[in-house]
């Protein structure tokens, strides 16, 4: 590792405790229930922002005729995603839409003709080297399908990795779609390694899974007994296991950089590694295989309001109500409190249930009034709970108190930037205060002057 400035900090230095992250119950009660597909529900709505970076541009029309798989919007840019069809039917509208995130993008209504007739364009790729590989990868419409939705191709263009990490952790509770696409498609994890190790000429493979799924550690294990540099790695059962500058730590060693060569944030590139999830990098496999770029999720439903909690398998742009119907509906006599889209623990609140499936959701929670009734906060005992919980090593306590100040200097030396809002600070804390709210508040605020310069 190459010397740090003084002003870089110690940064995480403290992810070597165990002790850091939360001990977060893991109720993942569906892991042993096989994905159930979904009916082709009447209509879908598919946004064009399923990513990070530049929203893709429609390339259809009202009126249109589409077939699973048909592009209907184009990558924006270098960082930005290819969009296609999930079902076949008609485009009925392209308009507007205001996501869940409470962001504006353009989405692209179709009504479906329940034949689901695939695209004859859809054809297994041709792939000789890392180029035509990347350009596989584009033409999927691949992201982080782990939740971070960020674009595969993007960070697989990096000429300076030496190991490929594969998250498979899926630390949050409820949560068990990647755990079934490990028992389901191992196959595909398997030959999706497989390429991106030859093309992109990457020599070693850490696939870290927590040891709260032995199944799937047992099973990837025999599997990659004879493939030349890959190991599976158990990670311990602590929250967040699967947040990346952790999982880089925990299964290499290696400590990704507060800030990289360029002075932007430090990337796991900048030590050597990249990651793909484990349903990422499955979806490569099959793409590979099949021709059929990214158009269906699965999703875990579960919580104690859902009346069928399980894994299902549906095509993206469906919305919300429409998958929930599939799992048969509410609970007969439970008052539903909240609908969590996402993990309990990063996942957010939806107002309600008229948004559609993205690439990167894996989850929809839902909850009784009861069981989503937030204790009312009290006043902060400076515990330190929070703190001895981050593991970023930063100290919520003192933070919050210095965005209260609007101190620029102070959230800067305390590190706010590497605030990765997992949520362990508010688990942790005994006096239920919004500890992860304030962090992403006191976050924004600093990026936001940062940007503005001078600072």
């Amino acid at each position: 590792m190459p010397k740090r400035e003084m002003g870089e900090i110690r940064l995480f230095k403290s992810l070597k405790r165990s002790a850091k992250g939360a001990a977060v119950p893991h109720v993942k009660a569906t892991a042993g229930l096989p994905t159930v597909k979904m009916p082709v529900p009447e209509h879908v709505v598919i946004p064009m922002s399923m990513h990070i970076g530049a929203p893709a541009e429609p390339v259809v029309k009202k009126g249109d005729t589409v077939m699973v798989g048909t592009v209907i919007g184009k990558a924006g840019g270098f960082v930005s995603a290819n969009v296609y069809s999930s079902v076949s039917g008609t485009v009925q509208d392209i308009a507007p839409l205001r996501m869940v995130n409470g962001a504006m993008a353009t989405a692209v209504a179709i009504k479906t003709d329940g034949a689901q007739t695939v695209d004859p364009a859809c054809v297994p790729p041709v792939v000789t080297d890392k180029a035509s590989l990347l350009a596989a990868v584009q033409a999927c419409g691949l992201v982080g399908v782990g939740g971070a939705g960020f674009p595969t191709h993007v960070k697989l263009a990096a000429n300076t990795i030496d190991t490929l990490l594969i998250n498979a952790a899926e630390c949050e509770p409820y949560l068990t779609t990647d755990c079934r696409e490990m028992l389901e498609c191992s196959d595909t994890i398997i030959s999706g390694i497989a390429a991106v190790m030859k093309y992109c000429e990457i020599p070693h493979c850490i696939i870290g899974i927590e040891r709260n799924k032995p199944e799937c550690i047992d099973l990837l294990c025999s599997l990659t007994r004879e493939m030349k540099g890959v190991e599976v790695k158990g990670l311990p059962m602590r929250y967040p296991q699967g947040a990346e500058k952790t999982l880089v730590e925990t299964c290499t060693g290696r400590e990704v950089p507060q800030f990289g060569p360029s002075g932007k944030p430090g990337l796991p590139a900048d030590v050597g590694c990249v990651i793909m999830n484990v349903t990422s990098v499955s979806t490569l496999g099959k793409f590979l295989k099949t021709g059929i770029p990214l158009v269906t999720k699965r999703v875990t439903v579960e919580g104690d309001a859902i009346a069928k909690p399980q894994n299902i398998e549906v095509p993206i742009g469906t919305l919300y109500r429409d998958v929930i119907e599939a799992c048969g509906g509410v609970k007969e006599g439970v008052e539903l409190g909240k609908i969590i889209f996402g993990g309990p623990m990063m996942g957010g609140a939806a107002p309600s249930a008229d948004f559609p499936v993205l690439k990167q959701n894996n989850g929809l929670l839902l909850f009784s009034k009861a069981a989503a009734t937030l204790p009312e906060p009290s006043a902060c005992i400076r515990c330190g709970r929070c703190i001895e919980a981050c593991p970023m090593g930063l100290e919520p306590v003192v933070i919050a108190q210095d965005f209260a100040n609007k101190d620029f200097d102070a959230l800067k030396a305390r590190c706010v930037d590497l605030c990765v809002a997992c949520g362990s600070c508010t688990y942790a804390c005994p006096a239920k205060r919004p500890v992860s709210q304030t962090m992403g508040l006191a976050k924004g605020w600093y990026m936001a002057e940062l940007r503005k310069g001078g600072k």
